[in-house]
């Protein structure tokens, strides 16, 4: 039976109180700003912190229904300033002070660090945290920003009043039902949809083969040709993006003199063919990186059994590598559908895809409705990106890795 370590706890007056009074008048500050009277707000939010940590800490050990206290009278002092903006707020803050003041006062900062560690290393440690905290913010702050506007009642691309005071009137899913319902969003929808899904399945074909074909160890100059076959994620997007215009405008040509083809559907086939060539870097290293832990004597196994080649791949090795295939897919439907350099020079106004539409929003009218374009797919990559990761860990468990 493993004995849990007891962590030291600090003083609740010369320690607890005075770094949650601290955390409170940087908030009250913040709030007080908004309002006009900051000074008195860093007053009231250090006296209610400081309070709100001695009583928790000191009188309320069930953590769980300690947050709760906190957020209720937090929400209570918010409801009375500013109504229910104020109450959600209050909430929020809340909980963030309540799970301070027992991070604080019950020695959690120490969690994780061995009991030796010097007060130097342990700033150092929670600093840290808190940077790369800080930095996931300033990542992800723009994109759940979009997320609430794509609500707003009004043509406007900032918070209106309504909203501010969470009012319904001040939201509506009037741009949703445009994108779902307006031609000028469901065509270039319809057309990402198309054009994703084959330029991946030619990435996936061509780049496994590649990455199977480069992990062999007898394969003359496999260095080179690996780098220039990942130079599609290497050489700047316009400079591709250039020399596939002036490649595929002779190829499209020579497929409308010759072969009898309209415009339109030389136009899908330049577009899906760029687009696998951007993909299949993302299918060859993907797979490579499957291939690592590939048991070669299974493929010699299978050959000494009176297995084929082709049988060989789609029975023993395609089962082991498929995590890593399959992430590559993701990786160039991504890829795909996310483009639009490409589009705007190989394609046409009958290939115009989703973020092509996006951009003519942007540039030539400002259409709310992208606010609503773009949650759509955040919320898509989420679950694509949630889909690679649980693949990665099948992958690691499938050649015997602990899954980190």
């Amino acid at each position: 039976m493993v004995k849990q370590r007891i962590l030291p706890t600090p003083g609740i007056w010369s320690f607890t109180v005075p770094v949650n009074a601290a955390a409170g008048a940087l908030l009250g500050y913040m709030v007080g700003s908004a309002n006009g009277a900051p000074f008195t707000g860093l007053l009231i939010g250090a006296l209610f912190a400081g309070a709100l940590a001695y009583v928790l800490v000191e009188h309320v050990s069930a953590r769980r229904t300690g947050r709760l206290i906190g957020a209720a009278a937090t929400a209570l002092v918010g409801v009375i300033v500013a109504g229910l903006p104020g109450l959600v707020f209050g909430a929020l803050v809340g909980l963030i002070l309540s799970w301070f003041a027992y991070w604080v006062g019950l020695g959690l900062y120490r969690a994780g660090l061995p009991s030796y560690a010097t007060m130097g290393e342990v700033m150092w440690h929670n600093s840290y945290r808190l940077i790369c905290g800080l930095i996931f913010f300033f990542l992800i702050a723009p994109i759940v920003v979009v997320i609430p506007l794509s609500f707003n009642a009004q043509d406007f691309f900032t918070f209106t009043p309504e909203m501010l005071a969470l009012d319904p009137a001040g939201y509506s899913l009037k741009h949703y039902q445009d994108f779902f319902t307006n031609p000028d969003w469901t065509r270039p929808l319809k057309n990402s949809f198309i054009i994703a899904p084959m330029a991946t399945l030619l990435a996936v074909s061509f780049g496994t083969l590649a990455a199977i074909g480069l992990s062999q160890s007898h394969v003359p100059g496999r260095r080179a040709i690996m780098v220039v076959l990942i130079s599609p994620m290497i050489v700047p997007l316009i400079i591709s993006a250039t020399g596939i215009f002036f490649f595929y405008s002779q190829l499209g040509n020579w497929m409308e003199n010759n072969l009898g083809m309209s415009r339109d559907l030389v136009g899908y086939i330049k577009v899906i063919l760029a687009h696998a060539a951007l993909g299949i870097p993302f299918v060859i290293i993907t797979v490579t990186a499957t291939l690592v832990g590939f048991d070669r004597s299974l493929t010699r196994a299978s050959a000494s059994l009176g297995a084929g080649p082709v049988r060989t791949f789609f029975k023993v090795q395609m089962p082991l590598i498929l995590p890593g295939v399959i992430s590559g897919a993701l990786f160039a439907f991504i890829t795909s559908f996310d483009e639009v350099v490409v589009v705007l020079f190989v394609g046409s106004a009958a290939q115009k895809t989703l973020p092509w539409q996006m951009f003519t929003g942007l540039r030539e009218q400002i259409s709310p409705t992208i606010l609503a374009v773009a949650t759509v797919l955040v919320f898509f990559s989420i679950l694509l990106l949630t889909t690679v990761e649980f693949l990665r860990r099948r992958s690691e468990r499938l050649r015997g890795i602990t899954p980190t």
